[in-house]
């Protein structure tokens, strides 16, 4: 217990530096983010029967996101982004000459971890780029409200949790948790907002809604792909906390659809 506080705290730290140090360190940390994720999910699925091209996979990943950071910073055309068409087919024509007997799993794999685990993050990314130029604003508040998401979910659920939520995929959520999570989470939207002239406060709490209903079902599917591969943890970078995939996975799916309503209504 004293290790996983030890890392949830300098992990915490982390992040927000990442946030609040400005575009360039918010590009830098995200991308190697995105792709650190990337080279866990390829070795969490990598069994005798599945070998996704881990080379061609994380080269893809690269090629997607960069430019996209680039073009945010203004430092180039979102056009750009065409350069990872090429990475695309290196897929294909590495499988040609890697001799494994379900080649088309292994691509199919390949590209499934660039669409899980690296382009969420472009969409969190997205978020600080939102209104035109670099601001921490709304990916710390974003990450602000997953924690309160997370953290009352836990408390409540340990101390009132009843019934499951999902028991086939997670035994220890419960309803009661997943409530307790989302009234936290809207609390520190409120909060949030008193801070933010941008936003009215309904489009604060929709976002925090959002991030407790998406976040949740992001651990679910984060914990079915474990089961779906007989793992415990995604990997063993935070002691006590297990992967980078196990930290994330709530923005794994909720980002998205976060950058998507704010897109709608800003």
């Amino acid at each position: 217990m004293k290790t996983r506080a030890i890392t949830g705290f300098f992990f915490v730290l982390v992040m927000l530096a990442s946030v609040l140090f400005g575009a360039y360190t918010f590009s830098i940390f995200f991308i190697v983010l995105a792709l650190l994720s990337l080279s866990e999910f390829y070795r969490l699925v990598g069994k005798e029967e599945a070998k996704p091209d881990h080379l061609g996979g994380i080269l893809l990943g690269a090629a997607v996101f960069v430019p996209i950071a680039l073009s945010s910073l203004a430092l180039t055309d979102v056009v750009a982004w065409l350069l990872a068409v090429p990475f695309v087919v290196f897929v294909y024509i590495r499988e040609l000459y890697r001799r494994n007997e379900q080649p088309f799993y292994n691509i199919a794999l390949t590209f499934l971890g660039v669409v899980y685990a690296v382009l969420p993050f472009i969409f969190f990314f997205g978020l600080g780029f939102l209104q035109g130029g670099y601001n921490y604003y709304l990916p710390m508040s974003f990450l602000f409200m997953l924690w309160a998401s997370d953290t009352g979910a836990y408390l409540v659920g340990r101390k009132f949790g009843r019934t499951k939520l999902f028991e086939r995929h997670s035994p220890k959520k419960t309803w009661e948790g997943f409530i307790g999570g989302m009234l936290l989470s809207v609390i520190v939207s409120l909060i949030l907002h008193r801070y933010s002239v941008d936003l009215a406060a309904w489009k604060w709490c929709t976002i925090a809604i959002i991030i407790s209903v998406f976040g949740t079902l992001g651990d679910l599917t984060e914990s079915m792909l474990k089961r779906s591969f007989d793992v415990k943890d995604s990997g063993s970078l935070l002691p006590g906390h297990g992967g980078l995939l196990d930290r994330f996975d709530g923005l794994l799916v909720a980002a998205p659809l976060v950058y998507c309503f704010l897109k709608l209504v800003i």
